[in-house]
């Protein structure tokens, strides 16, 4: 008999929301599928936040790996992280140590029923999440430098100077950090960590450090 862990999660802290219901639809699943429970990791965190501040996901991942675990049930896809690369990190994780994930919304599993082979199904649909998050990478990176040259082109009218140099001790006015790296501010609000946003903006991330620091994000 396959043993299985449940891994159930809903973005409300407080009372208004339950896990319960993903844990008996898992657990309905997993008896229907001769598959016995050792364990069930339940958390109640914000859908906005990062894997790595998911104290419980990774609780479940680092158990299933130390343990053997065949298989991790997932309510849905979306479970294994808030963005397309946290789900594929996920999923390569649990692939690279031979664990198979069930996701009950998809009704897909990450390895056919003989545990070895891919499941084609899956594959497709995380080959789309990839390119998907290329072309989020790709348009971010565009609207990063379409933002830097109008902020040159301003400069350029104004003063007949790029804007982009910079005398000793002069430090950039807020508003203009603001302007100039508006979509790596926005991606710092939204959660996304130093490493992620300089590497989806082009941006140095001891640069990306100060901004955090100087906007209090």
């Amino acid at each position: 008999m396959k043993t299985a862990v449940i891994y159930a999660r809903v973005s409300s802290t407080g009372d208004r929301q339950s896990t319960e219901r993903q844990v008996i639809d898992l657990t309905d699943y997993a008896n229907r599928n001769s598959m016995t429970i050792s364990k069930t990791f339940e958390e109640h965190i914000s859908g906005a936040k990062r894997n790595e501040e998911r104290a419980v996901l990774t609780e479940c991942i680092e158990y299933a790996i130390s343990n053997r675990v065949d298989v991790v049930l997932f309510s849905e896809l979306s479970r294994c992280g808030r963005a397309v690369w946290e789900v594929l990190d996920t999923i390569r994780t649990l692939k690279d140590n031979g664990i198979n994930a069930y996701f009950q919304k998809e009704g897909l599993s990450l390895f056919s029923e003989d545990g070895k082979t891919e499941n084609v199904y899956l594959s497709v649909m995380l080959s789309v999440l990839c390119v998907c998050s290329q072309i989020e990478r790709e348009n971010l990176i565009f609207r990063l430098k379409s933002g830097r040259k109008v902020y040159v082109d301003k400069n350029l009218a104004a003063t007949g100077k790029s804007g982009l140099g910079r005398k000793v001790g002069y430090r950039k006015p807020l508003d203009t950090k603001k302007e100039e790296y508006k979509e790596a501010l926005k991606l710092l609000r939204a959660g996304y960590s130093i490493r992620k946003v300089a590497k989806l903006t082009d941006v140095s991330a001891s640069t990306i450090k100060r901004l955090k620091k100087e906007f209090a994000i």
